[in-house]
């Protein structure tokens, strides 16, 4: 059920961001929990989180959802690139503290911003200054990270102020696939037909 819940989660952030179809993107998306971070805690909150990069007009689109959370909400980023992927921990790569606009003092909510990645700011000081103080250099470095499963998303709060949630994003297919792969769900699971009146098999 928790993955089910999660391809519906994605179908419904490609269908909210389908201005992207007429360009090259990129979607990367990842289940958030505790059992996730690094070291494992017993957090109860989960979340999810999906990024679309348009390498076509060099623009980041962050989406999260969250809920259940011990603490309340302090930062959140995205940190890359780790030496191994799926596994370990690293640096802040976006901007700090933490994401603009990203809810804070919660427990449970959701955000949705879009970055630019030729700008300085999108990112953290010193991943920058790791890639030659470029923009372009820094994009392309951390595009790469995501490729590779090196990069991952958390949430830091009050309860666990080095994170409570992540997960590491992984490339998923293209809004269409997704549209394939939910039709699927559909076909296969009566709850989500009574609950998804749009499913049909």
């Amino acid at each position: 059920m928790r993955w089910m819940a999660f391809g519906l989660a994605l179908l419904a952030a490609a269908v909210v961001q389908a201005p992207f179809a007429q360009a090259a993107v990129l979607i990367f998306a990842t289940p958030l929990s505790g059992p996730a971070e690094f070291p494992p805690n017993t957090s109860p909150g989960t979340g999810e989180a999906v990024v679309f990069i348009d390498d076509v007009l060099n623009t980041m689109t962050v989406q999260a959802t969250f809920a259940g959370l011990i603490g309340t909400t302090i930062a959140s980023h995205i940190h890359c690139c780790t030496a191994v992927p799926g596994t370990g921990t690293v640096g802040i790569a976006t901007e700090t503290p933490t994401f603009s606009n990203f809810p804070l003092g919660v427990q449970s909510g959701k955000f949705s911003q879009t970055y630019d990645l030729l700008d300085p700011n999108t990112y953290n000081p010193p991943f920058l200054l790791a890639n030659n103080n470029s923009a372009a250099q820094a994009e392309a470095a951390f595009i790469q990270g995501l490729e590779d499963g090196r990069a991952y998303l958390n949430i830091h709060t009050t309860f666990v102020r080095s994170g409570e949630i992540r997960g590491f994003l992984a490339q998923v297919p293209e809004p269409s696939s997704l549209l394939l792969l939910t039709a699927a769900f559909c076909g296969m699971i009566p709850l989500v037909r009574r609950r998804n009146p749009g499913c049909r098999t």
